[in-house]
């Protein structure tokens, strides 16, 4: 099933089966899961559902830089981002949004990843610089307790996207923006039974 119309977006060629790419190398994906949300808690749990999906990007290696609940299309969406680790380099970060959108026993989700090339942490660096590393490194304002994976810090916030519009992760920002104010969803895909949280997903 194709849940989600409107995802080819302007500056983007098709490579493979609802994947897209652009001239800077982010990928657009369009996925369908036939198997009940794995999701933490409901949409509508905002608390429960932040400090599971900032516990389970940790122990993925990874940071989530935010998350909420938006509309796309008719429907309430999960909006992510996070930051992975480049594989196999020393240094650089991939960044991932993805709107995900529940049903009871399946799910649809759009992504757009953008990597970090040449040289790397240039934000990092230039707003450490700034703010001075007391202000910078901060605890996660969704799981203050976390361990693991990368670091929340100021660098990541969408205050300084301005300063560096052609940052990966503005880049990523600024496409979900697009998505979201492009995307529709399959009146089929809306028909469906809505997730209301794990417990009943699973159940």
């Amino acid at each position: 099933m194709r849940a989600l119309l409107g995802v080819e977006l302007p500056g983007y060629r098709t490579v493979d089966t609802d994947t897209w790419l652009n001239d800077h190398g982010d990928v657009l994906s369009l996925h369908f899961f036939g198997l009940p949300p794995d999701l933490p808690a409901a949409l509508d749990d905002g608390p429960a559902l932040r400090h599971g999906l900032t516990h389970f990007t940790a122990r993925a290696g990874g940071g989530l830089i935010e998350a909420s609940v938006k509309r796309l299309g008719e429907l309430p969406a999960l909006r992510q981002i996070l930051k992975l680790p480049l594989p196999g380099q020393p240094s650089g970060q991939a960044f991932l949004g993805s709107f995900t959108v529940p049903r009871a026993g399946c799910s649809t989700v759009v992504k757009i990843q953008a990597a970090e090339r040449g040289m790397t942490g240039m934000r990092e660096a230039v707003v450490m610089a700034k703010l001075g590393p007391d202000q910078y490194f901060r605890p996660h304002p969704y799981a203050p307790e976390v361990q693991g994976g990368l670091p929340f810090h100021a660098a990541d916030h969408a205050q300084w996207d301005a300063e560096f519009p052609d940052h990966p992760l503005t880049r990523v920002r600024r496409t979900l923006d697009t998505l979201a104010a492009a995307v529709t969803v399959d009146p089929g895909f809306t028909a469906l039974p809505p997730f209301t949280g794990p417990a009943a997903a699973n159940g």
